[in-house]
């Protein structure tokens, strides 16, 4: 599985990790969650492309080209988690294994964003656990590749 290459997705405002509200979404930044996920990316057997877009149509078109390219798919899709149903139409066209990822509970925030639009399209949700959620996701993923494949 060496070669096995996952797509982690980030939308909008992940760019602003460490900055933007760290008693909600951690001190970690972005460029640290990406060192930390290619490193135990890399531990399960998996290449990794990780990347981060504020444009929808951005997170769409990666979507479509990790069902192509990819043996699976992470994605935290911020804001658009609760809009968007382009988002949405891609993810639930991929035929890859996919988990939706957020960093803080969205089913103990503000009432808007405990609707996830996009939640139906994945296999299972990871929210909650801070940084270590993308650790988590990518270990829920192998799990979920494997038992396709077997």
């Amino acid at each position: 599985m060496a070669t096995d290459t996952v797509y982690l997705l980030n939308g909008p405002n992940l760019n602003l990790l460490g900055q933007r509200e760290p008693e909600i979404y951690g001190h970690a930044t972005l460029a640290d969650i990406e060192a930390q996920s290619k490193k135990r990316a890399k531990e399960l057997g998996f290449g990794l492309e990780f990347r981060q877009s504020n444009a929808e149509g951005t997170l769409v078109d990666w979507v479509q080209e990790a069902d192509a390219k990819a043996v699976g798919l992470i994605i935290n899709p911020g804001g658009y988690t609760h809009t968007s149903i382009a988002l949405l139409d891609a993810l639930a066209a991929a035929s890859l294994p996919k988990i939706e990822l957020h960093l803080s509970n969205i089913h103990t925030r503000e009432e808007f964003r405990q609707k996830s639009v996009t939640a139906s399209a994945v296999d299972g949700i990871i929210a909650g656990f801070g940084a270590p959620g993308y650790r988590l996701a990518l270990e829920a993923l192998k799990s979920l590749v494997e038992s396709r494949t077997t």
